[in-house]
C-alpha cells in the first residue's frame, strides 16, 4: 500500500464526504437526461477542490498534482463522474506556467471562487484527431486582435464553460523550420464570442454531440471570431510545447480517475459476491467468481503505483512523458478490466440501471481511447523509451 501524509488522507475524507451528497440516483437522473451535473460542480468549486492547483496568492489551495490526483480518484471511487470538472485541473497548468501576470491576476481569482469556469480545451479537430501538428484552425493577427477560423471536435463542457484554452496555427506549416513551431495558445473569453458573427466580434458556434455516456462533449466552429491580442498565452508560435506539459498533467489526472473507477468496480463486485446467494452459498465463495476480482485488485494496485510515481516526477519538475503515458495506459486498462469483471459478477443485474454498474461501465470505456489512445501510447514508448523506429 502507498503511504500517505495526513494532509492527503484528510483530502480523501473531505472528498468522500462531499460525494456522499451525490448518490447513484443523482447520477442516474443526469445520465438519463444527458444533463450537466452543475450542482456537483458547484459543490466541488465551493469546497475549493477545483482550485487545488491555483496558488494561494490567487485564491487557490496551492496544492501539487499528487493532491489533485487524489481528489479526482476519490470522486470516481465514490461512484461520481469527475469528467464534469476535471479539465479545470489540467488546463490550469498551461495558464500557471506560461500565462502573463496580467492574465493570472484577471482570471485565476475568479476561477478559484467559481465566478468563472475554465472547462473547455480546444485542441482536437475532425481531420487531425491526435495528430495535433496537422490542425487547421488558423489565427491571423489583425492589429490588436486575432481573427480565428476553423473547427474543433470533442471539446467537452464548452456549453458550460466561460473560458476556453484554444490551440490554433498562427504561422503556416510550410513556413516554419520545425513542424512543432507555428502553433499558439489563446485563452478565449467565450462569453464575448459565442454566437453568430456580429459587430461585437462573435463567431463561435457550439454544437452538442450525443455519445455513449453523458460527457457533455461538443463540436465548435470559429467563423471570423475576433479576440484581443492579449488573449495570447506566452509567445506566439510556441503553443505546442506549452500544451505538452499540460497533456502530461491531463494523463496523470485521468489515470487517477481510472484508479478510482477500478476501486469502485472492485468494491461493488466484492460486496455483491459476498451477499448474492445461489445454490445455497455466496457466489463469492466460488473461485470462478473470486479469482477475477482478486486479479483486478492486483492489476489496479500495480497501476496505482505508476500513477503515484508519475505525479511525483511531475511535482519534482521533471519531464514525466513516459511515466504519464504508462500511468494512463495501465490505469485505463485496469479500470476497464474491473468494469468488465464487475458486470460479469453481477450477471443480469449488471445491466440494470439501478445498480449503477452499466453507467460506470460505459464511462470507463472512454479512457482506453481518450484523451490519447492506447496505440499511440505504445508508439510513444516504443520510439522514445525503447529506441525503436518511428511508426507514424
Amino acid at each position: 500500500m502507498i503511504t500517505e501524509s495526513e494532509d492527503i488522507s484528510e483530502i480523501r475524507r473531505a472528498v468522500q464526504a462531499l460525494c456522499a451528497e451525490f448518490p447513484g440516483a443523482y447520477w442516474r437522473e443526469k445520465d438519463s437526461e444527458r444533463a450537466y451535473p452543475g450542482e456537483f460542480v458547484d459543490a466541488l468549486t465551493k469546497a475549493g477542490f477545483l482550485a487545488a492547483l491555483i496558488p494561494e496568492v490567487y485564491g487557490g489551495s496551492g496544492l501539487k498534482l499528487d493532491a489533485a490526483a487524489v481528489i479526482m480518484e476519490e470522486i470516481q471511487a465514490a461512484g461520481c463522474n469527475g469528467a464534469s470538472a476535471h479539465a479545470q485541473m489540467y488546463i490550469m497548468n498551461t495558464l500557471l506556467k506560461y500565462g502573463s501576470e496580467e492574465q493570472k491576476q484577471e482570471y485565476l481569482p475568479r476561477i478559484a471562487t467559481g465566478e468563472l469556469r475554465l472547462q473547455a480545451f480546444g485542441v482536437s479537430e475532425p481531420t487531425s484527431g491526435t495528430d495535433t501538428l496537422s490542425l487547421r484552425t488558423v489565427a491571423v493577427r489583425d492589429g490588436d486582435e486575432y481573427v480565428i477560423n476553423g473547427q474543433k471536435i470533442w471539446t467537452s463542457r464548452a456549453e458550460y464553460s466561460d473560458l476556453m484554452m484554444l490551440l490554433a496555427r498562427t504561422t503556416p506549416r510550410e513556413e516554419v523550420a520545425s513542424k512543432t513551431e507555428g502553433l499558439s495558445i489563446f485563452l478565449v473569453d467565450m462569453r464575448k464570442v459565442v454566437g453568430p458573427k456580429s459587430e461585437a466580434g462573435g463567431g463561435m458556434t457550439i454544437k452538442p454531440i450525443r455519445t455513449m455516456m453523458n460527457h457533455s462533449t461538443t463540436e465548435v466552429f470559429f467563423d471570423d471570431m475576433r479576440i484581443p491580442a492579449s488573449a495570447l498565452v506566452g509567445e506566439e508560435g510556441k503553443g505546442f510545447r506549452y500544451i505538452l506539459s499540460g497533456m502530461n498533467a491531463e494523463r496523470i489526472l485521468i489515470a487517477a480517475e481510472c484508479i478510482g473507477d477500478a476501486k469502485w468496480f472492485i468494491k461493488k463486485a466484492s460486496d455483491y459476491a459476498s451477499e448474492r446467494n445461489v445454490f445455497g452459498r455466496a457466489i463469492g465463495q466460488n473461485q470462478g467468481v473470486q479469482f477475477p476480482i482478486a486479479r483486478c485488485y492486483a492489476q489496479m494496485c500495480a497501476a496505482e503505483l505508476m500513477v503515484h510515481h508519475s505525479a511525483q516526477v511531475f511535482d519534482a519538475g521533471g519531464n514525466p512523458g513516459a511515466e504519464a503515458n504508462m500511468a494512463k495506459l495501465l490505469a485505463s486498462e485496469a479500470s476497464w478490466a474491473a468494469a468488465d469483471m464487475c458486470v460479469q459478477t453481477h450477471g443480469g443485474f449488471g445491466f440494470a440501471e439501478e445498480y449503477d454498474v452499466e453507467r460506470k461501465f460505459r464511462e470507463a470505456r472512454l479512457y482506453t481511447v481518450a484523451p490519447i489512445s492506447t496505440n499511440l501510447i505504445l508508439s510513444y514508448l516504443a520510439e522514445h523509451v525503447l529506441g525503436l523506429p518511428r511508426s507514424y
